[in-house]
């Protein structure tokens, strides 16, 4: 049984225990939505500065609002339109200090400043993606990247 609770440490050691956490909510459960809605959970527990954690998962050419915590969101998003859309079409994480500043920036919530958007693959196809808003500029660094990568990679097998 999982409880709030609040990471001590440093990033590092925080990002490692959240890895944990999540291999101990999938390794049981088959169903790819229910580890994508705990996933989202589990996320928007752990980070703090962020306004919205969640998964848009590729179906019939375009994005489409999954499992996530926060506001309502947009439901579609095209291949190469807005943050999201250019994770896809580029393939690669997008970490953006001020999604203002984004060429072509979609604003599902007006209180968001920063993303981070990470692809997810399945089978070497696109299967969604990771998408992360906070309300402060530049709140996402190198290291945020990293282990959000990683938690994308832990969670791959899983859905």
């Amino acid at each position: 049984m999982f409880q709030q609770m609040t990471y001590s440490g440093n990033k590092k050691e925080s990002y490692e225990l959240l890895l944990k956490q999540l291999k101990a909510l999938l390794e049981d459960e088959p169903d790819a939505i229910a580890n994508l809605s705990n996933a989202s959970s589990l996320l928007n527990q752990f980070l703090n500065d962020v306004n919205w954690v969640g998964f848009y998962l590729w179906k019939q050419d375009q994005l489409v609002l999954g499992p996530f915590q926060g506001l309502p969101a947009c439901v579609r998003i095209p291949s190469g339109k807005g943050v999201c859309g250019t994770a896809v079409s580029e393939g690669k994480v997008q970490r953006i200090a001020d999604v203002h500043a984004f060429p072509g920036h979609i604003a599902c919530d007006a209180a968001s400043q920063a993303e981070i958007v990470v692809p997810i693959f399945k089978d070497g196809e696109i299967y969604g993606v990771l998408d992360i808003d906070s309300p402060s500029k530049d709140r996402f660094d190198e290291e945020d990247e990293l282990y959000l990568t990683k938690f994308v990679e832990t969670l791959q097998p899983f859905i």
